[in-house]
């Protein structure tokens, strides 16, 4: 691996094992970013759902069984798991104890009696409200930088749905 910034003008180095490919370091490296953003954002929705009582997936799974309630849906674990882009099995765990708090009531389904049904309790629509106005509010502040780039709240996430949903 050759270490002259000269090699290339944004100071990345060759590495023979790699073909050649140019390795810019950390700081060109769009995955590390990616990961540092990710990482300070899941720090702040923690710290605005904490005194909430919430985890991050806990509000997660709450406000999709929210939506899909509000949406004329009663899922079951199976249908809130993609909803949420959860695991299955995860997912029966959190809406135990999302159901312990009394945030979620579950229901056998009257035509599969083995699935049980989701519905939001009145406490569980209003943490979820609240919870939701207080997630968005960290998500503006989050963004902030993009939108200052240009990148309003819609551009920026329809770019994160196309990463996200990119094969």
């Amino acid at each position: 691996m050759t270490a002259d910034p000269t090699d290339d003008p944004a100071g990345a180095t060759t590495d023979n094992r790699t073909g050649g490919a140019p390795i810019g370091g950390p700081d060109y490296s769009p995955g590390f970013w990616l990961w540092h953003a990710t990482l300070r954002w899941q720090r702040e929705i923690a710290a605005v759902l904490a005194p909430l009582g919430l985890t991050h997936v806990q509000f997660v799974l709450l406000s999709c069984a929210w939506w899909l309630n509000d949406h004329g849906q009663v899922p079951n674990q199976l249908a809130l798991a993609p909803q949420a882009g959860t695991d299955v099995k995860m997912t029966s765990e959190v809406v135990r104890k999302l159901a312990a708090k009394g945030l979620l009531a579950r229901e056998t389904d009257p035509r599969d009696t083995r699935a049980l049904r989701l519905r939001i309790t009145p406490d569980g629509e209003r943490v979820a409200r609240q919870a939701i106005a207080e997630v968005e509010r960290a998500d503006q502040a989050f963004s902030g930088p993009a939108q200052a780039a240009g990148l309003d709240g819609t551009r920026l996430a329809a770019l994160l749905r196309r990463l996200a949903e990119a094969p």
